[in-house]
């Protein structure tokens, strides 16, 4: 049975991943993505990152998979710790072996392999033993996969692929699931079921860490959560706290005080040509 948002166990125990003063530059440090960013994600936790295109949120997962350097970046100050070990120096293949697996945003399945020979991928660093039960227990978890195994995953429509990408990563059995824009451009219905897809991969065990720009649906299921604004941590708290700010609810989820716009109502306006 799934175990609801509302029901599941909590749990705040020791730090699993420390970001303390974490500063990140691309072009040589001619263009500053990350400024004095700190977080953490405790084990059993969802943890949140919100913030507006462009605030850094991709850059904090990439450094913590260790694709920064791959795309440019630098990180000029600052520590990621994972289970209490610094991952400076450490490449991203040693980093999903350590228990982190990220899934990026827009999906990225193999278009040309079948569901099957996607999940095979996925588990590259285990055993055939290991790979074989994280793979039943993917199938389980996503009985639409099981049903399309031998489908190539080009043909499967956006959430399935979602579905896939999201089982990919699980294949490296992660203690830390990070995972970018996992409802980007899904409908409302599949997006309900990524949401309790990603409680109940955390109720099994998993911790989680979440970019999501559909903010209220990320905040209902989130532990805690941090708002990046201006390349730094803007806003931090409990989902239900971050909920509950004005300022967050002005900024993510379109709602605004009597006598003022949204966020999102004066980008409407901009886009249309009319007052600021």
């Amino acid at each position: 049975m799934p175990v609801s948002p509302e029901t599941r166990p909590r749990t705040q125990n020791e730090p699993m991943l420390e970001l303390t003063g974490l500063s990140v530059s691309y072009s040589g440090g001619a263009v500053r993505a990350l400024q004095d960013v700190s977080l953490t994600v405790h084990r059993g936790q969802i943890v949140v990152l919100l913030g507006v295109n462009g605030a850094g949120k991709t850059t904090t997962l990439s450094t913590v998979c260790g694709l920064l350097p791959f795309t440019g970046g630098t990180v000029d100050a600052g520590t990621v710790l994972f289970d209490g070990e610094d991952l400076k120096g450490k490449n991203p293949s040693s980093r999903v072996h350590r228990g982190i697996s990220m899934v990026m945003e827009g999906r990225r399945v193999f278009p040309d392999l079948t569901v099957e020979e996607n999940l095979v991928a996925g588990g590259f660093t285990r055993t055939a033993a290991e790979s074989r039960e994280a793979r039943d227990r993917v199938l389980t978890m996503f009985p639409i996969l099981a049903g399309r195994r031998k489908q190539m995953a080009g043909l499967m429509s956006g959430g399935e692929q979602q579905m896939l990408a999201i089982g990919r990563a699980l294949m490296q059995r992660p203690t830390l699931l990070m995972l970018d824009e996992p409802s980007l451009g899904l409908a409302p219905l599949i997006v309900q079921q990524i949401k309790q897809h990603i409680v109940d991969i955390n109720a099994e065990g998993t911790s989680v860490l979440l970019i999501e720009q559909n903010a209220a649906m990320a905040l209902s299921i989130a532990d805690y959560a941090y708002v990046l604004d201006g390349k730094t941590v803007a806003h931090h708290g409990t989902g239900a706290e971050l909920l509950a700010d004005s300022s967050v609810q002005e900024l993510y989820l379109g709602i605004a005080g009597e006598g003022r716009r949204s966020f999102r109502g004066a980008r409407e306006e901009r886009r249309e040509g009319g007052p600021l």
